[in-house]
């Protein structure tokens, strides 16, 4: 059975990212949820996409004091994701985000977050980041962390090359359990091949019943969506009244 997992909460119920679509997600009977980690000026955890605000500040550049009062830390939004049975926190850290840090020193933050967590909580986070040395900085700090790969898919090879062979192995051989590719570049060979080398596929960001249906069927772990009630009932199970 594929997971439910909101797209930074529920969306299109109240504003993503912040703990009224953490707490929507859940009243809609999704499994989980997905949010998005940067850091401030002053080092707290911020839950916010985008590397700048609406008004333009780079949220790197603002202390926490001075980010709107809608945008929560790591911390309270893990509380507010109480009860769910997946929360997939994505590091932002990219190369050409004006927050980038080659340290991936954001790892580190982030680990000890999830580190105070409960262990019965921690059992159900996944770390995920597209940047795979930080993924991998998360992965060395507590192997015991859940971590997946976010890519857009498979990227061609030179002449004879399999790139979905050598997706998945690379995966593999960095130590992730699962891989996030984009739901239009999963295949039925892409999930097969990850089952049959132990990595989980949970794909982004899918809102068509009729692909959720399809996504379901050749096998995917979970899908990230921005409708978790419509992913629901496209599976069958009745979205929470």
């Amino acid at each position: 059975m594929a997971h439910v997992i909101g797209h930074r909460g529920a969306p299109r119920r109240a504003p993503e990212n912040t703990l009224e679509s953490f707490r929507a997600a859940a009243a809609l009977g999704a499994d989980g949820v997905e949010l998005d980690v940067r850091r401030t000026r002053d080092g707290r955890l911020a839950v916010h996409h985008d590397a700048h605000l609406a008004d333009g500040r780079a949220i790197v550049e603002t202390p926490w004091s001075a980010l709107p009062d809608e945008v929560p830390d790591l911390a309270a939004a893990l509380d507010a994701c109480a009860g769910l049975d997946l929360v997939n926190v994505e590091i932002k850290n990219w190369p050409t985000d004006v927050d980038f840090d080659e340290t991936a020193a954001l790892a580190d933050a982030v680990v000890e977050v999830l580190a105070s967590r409960p262990a019965a909580e921690r059992a159900r986070l996944l770390v995920s980041c597209f940047h795979l040395p930080t993924l991998d900085r998360v992965r060395n700090l507590d192997p015991g962390l859940a971590t997946g790969w976010l890519v857009f898919g498979p990227l061609p090879g030179g002449p004879g090359d399999d790139p979905v062979a050598a997706l998945v192995a690379e995966a593999a051989d960095h130590g992730h359990g699962a891989l996030h590719p984009h739901h239009s570049a999963v295949t039925p060979e892409l999930v097969a091949a990850a089952h049959e080398a132990g990595v989980a596929v949970n794909t982004w960001t899918c809102n068509e019943p009729d692909r959720i249906r399809w996504l379901a069927e050749v096998g995917v772990d979970g899908v990230v969506t921005d409708v978790p009630d419509v992913a629901l009932a496209a599976l069958g199970r009745a979205p929470a009244a």
